[in-house]
């Protein structure tokens, strides 16, 4: 049986060797995950066509939907049992966790029903075509019995690194990704089962990363599950939820941007040279390699989680700037560098996944070149939401989050069409990068000022 873990050292040992122990293996963990949806990105793009890609990229924001819920749930017990460690809590820590075991449980199945019940519909709502319909349906009827091994897997992810063991998170996501490696090529190629070769293949890793999750269960270091850590309570949950609150809605919100994106490219692609096929698959596939700097982006400071929740918990404040100024650095270098290779590369990038036409080359430059043109802010913008969320301000982290993506970016798509049809959306992101770093710099000066008087640091309770 395991036994309660002294964290005192997440206090005391050197910062930047703290970060890179934790961030490293989030990395990892958060880059694997993202790669599930490109392997079969490349496999599909390979072994089915380009119209193949574009059905994966309407049944994307599915995939996404159970993520969402998944990182509210696990990131927001992450972020409170990393809380409760450093005031001493350990009724809190293994009630939040057994609630949160619960809830990803049954949400997860009931997601698989509903999704079951309303395939057609949800298709033709994300941007399906006449020409990718088929596909879509094969894939979708396949992917959607892995939901709840999905769910639990992510959920468990982040609370397994926030008990101090990242590289078993790390390493249970890795076993489950080499799997689907090795089972698509096989499944869509050897087979021939095509889409529903990669869905299954997709699905086996799912299952193993969940397994994993479960024996890690039985293993735990910083707190110890019974019965009573299941009995659903209001009062745990009320703290535990709006601590997710900020990775839901980074998640959520690329369920509507895609889904308002992919109907407004149709329907502008349609009237344009490119066509409806074209914009759709694009615009997918560059949102998918975007979630690859996303993955490292957040990776860096939800891996730091701990440490920030840890020390903020304790009021040790001098300690958390550190951690902040430690970790900004480090995003500055990732946005740096994306940007440089989507500025310079989006060809070679785009060929990836897949032949294509001229126009097909043509629109793919566009979009890498004109939409992540500001990924440098937006990855910036992205982890201050995480590092208020990791101090317990559910409020602020969540206003920046509805910010960028859905207080900006909707508008922005369904306007900027208009003047300048199918190239117009492109332009939401860079505009909404922008407005919202600027007013994460203004909060983050707030943040910065209460830290340096100890009185006012206002620790959550």
């Amino acid at each position: 049986m395991p036994t309660a873990q002294n964290n005192a050292y997440l206090a005391e040992a050197p910062v930047g060797k703290l970060i890179l122990k934790f961030s490293i293996p989030c990395i990892m963990s958060l880059l694997i995950a993202a790669l599930y949806n490109l392997v079969d990105q490349v496999f599909i793009g390979w072994g089915v066509g380009y119209l193949g890609n574009g059905a994966t990229n309407v049944i994307y924001p599915i995939t996404v939907i159970t993520l969402a819920l998944a990182v509210l749930i696990g990131d927001g017990c992450a972020a409170y049992l990393s809380l409760c460690q450093g005031r001493g809590d350990t009724a809190g820590a293994h009630k939040s966790v057994g609630n949160a075991i619960l809830l990803s449980v049954v949400i997860g199945v009931v997601l698989t029903i509903l999704f079951i019940l309303g395939e057609n519909q949800i298709l033709w709502a994300f941007g399906a075509t006449e020409n990718n319909i088929g596909y879509a349906h094969e894939y979708f009827r396949y992917i959607v019995l892995g939901i709840p091994f999905y769910m639990f897997g992510n959920a468990m992810n982040g609370i397994i690194r926030a008990d101090g063991s990242p590289k078993f998170a790390m390493v249970s996501t890795l076993v489950g990704c080499i799997m689907n490696l090795i089972l698509d090529p096989v499944a869509i190629f050897g087979l021939g089962w095509g889409m529903r070769g990669a869905a299954l293949a997709t699905i086996a890793g799912q299952i193993v990363t969940a397994l994993l999750a479960v024996y890690y269960l039985f293993h735990t270091k910083t707190f110890v599950l019974n019965r009573s850590s299941f009995l659903l309570k209001p009062s745990v949950l009320k703290r535990v939820i709006p601590l997710g609150g900020s990775s839901f809605l980074t998640q959520i919100s690329i369920v509507v941007i895609m889904a308002v994106m992919n109907n407004i490219l149709v329907q502008y692609g349609a009237l344009s040279k490119y066509g409806e096929d074209i914009p759709l698959t694009v615009v997918g596939i560059v949102m998918k390699v975007f979630g690859i700097v996303v993955s490292i982006a957040v990776g860096i400071t939800v891996g730091a989680q701990p440490i920030i929740g840890y020390n903020y918990g304790a009021g040790n404040f001098k300690r958390v700037k550190e951690v902040f100024r430690k970790l900004m650095k480090a995003e500055v270098c990732v946005g740096i560098v994306a940007m440089l290779c989507f500025e310079c590369f989006p060809l070679q990038i785009i060929s990836i996944f897949g032949t294509g036409d001229a126009l097909y080359q043509e629109y793919a430059c566009l979009a890498f070149r004109i939409y992540l043109g500001t990924v440098l802010l937006c990855v910036i913008q992205k982890a201050s939401c995480i590092f208020l969320q990791a101090m317990g301000k559910p409020v602020a982290s969540t206003f920046l989050s509805l910010l960028r993506e859905i207080i900006l970016s909707i508008p922005l798509i369904l306007l900027l069409p208009i003047p300048f049809g199918v190239v117009g959306p492109l332009f939401a992101g860079p505009i909404a990068d922008v407005v919202s770093f600027l007013a994460a710099v203004f909060m983050l000066r707030g943040t910065m000022k209460q830290l340096s008087q100890p009185d006012k640091g206002g620790i959550a309770q």
